[in-house]
């Protein structure tokens, strides 16, 4: 893994554990069969994680992130759920502490834009998959997402992202990446799909513009903007007041464009 440019604030880890399998990884779920062995790369607090665990009861899942803060957020919303088969473990997922061929699953859901070796990654993550298995991944495409009305606030926001992103070694338009990656780590059997979160009524522009007014300041993004000097405090000011203008906004409109792949791991 590499250095995660959100970094773990209240507000980043907080959007994770909004997540669901649902709304982040419905092209998987028609896949997923009672009984199955999954892993969950990147897990983060482990709300998809312990859906996906519901939808292959009585198979066994397992949660895998490099962040000890959490991993152990994700095994208290495991007891707090009463699962006491998912279970989560700190791992590097470029080096998965498994044998080959260990699950018939492996998801990864927003963590290849944040590898600067995502061909590896997958790689890594076919390695454990069985022969027939399934790897799957979705990610956002920063340069595809799209908002009215317009704000150069947000404008500034999303070229201070991607040019920090790309600062760390990493694609944050790993989206449109996700099929061509695939083939260079020797994956040929790919499905390759798309699909959005879109933002338009007043709950979600409250907590999708709320949160990014907190995490332009409080997260990783602020730090790596102004560690490789992209932009001073008034930079970071700017790019809040263009989400408070989109978050207030009647006619507020918002679209992440996310690729996903699913790819069957070649038998022999």
């Amino acid at each position: 893994m590499t250095h995660y440019l959100h970094g773990h604030a209240a507000p980043v880890v907080s959007s994770h554990a909004a997540r669901t399998a649902e709304t982040s990884a419905g092209y998987l779920l028609p896949h997923l069969r009672p009984g199955q062995r999954v892993l969950d790369v990147g897990c983060g607090p482990g709300s998809i994680t312990l859906d996906l665990a519901r939808r292959v009861s009585p198979g066994e899942v397992v949660g895998v992130d490099a962040s000890a803060q959490v991993v152990e957020q994700a095994r208290s919303a495991a007891r707090e759920a009463g699962d006491e088969r998912t279970t989560f473990e700190v791992a590097d997922a470029m080096a998965l502490p498994w044998a080959d061929d260990s699950f018939d699953v492996v998801h990864a859901h927003q963590v290849l834009q944040h590898v600067t070796d995502p061909v590896g990654l997958l790689r890594e993550m076919a390695r454990v998959t069985r022969p027939g298995g399934l790897v799957a991944a979705r990610d956002a495409d920063y340069e595809a997402m799209t908002w009215a009305p317009a704000h150069p606030g947000l404008t500034s926001w999303l070229e201070l992202y991607r040019a920090a992103a790309r600062g760390t070694g990493t694609e944050p338009d790993a989206g449109r990446h996700l099929l061509g990656w695939c083939h260079s780590a020797g994956l040929t059997d790919v499905v390759a799909t798309a699909s959005v979160w879109c933002y338009a009524d007043e709950a979600a522009r409250q907590w999708w513009g709320g949160q990014w007014q907190r995490r332009a300041v409080e997260s990783g993004f602020h730090d790596e903007v102004l560690r490789q000097g992209m932009a001073d405090e008034g930079g970071i000011d700017h790019v809040v007041e263009g989400w408070r203008a989109w978050t207030s906004s009647p006619d507020g409109w918002f679209v992440v464009v996310h690729g996903e792949v699913l790819a069957r791991v070649p038998a022999g």
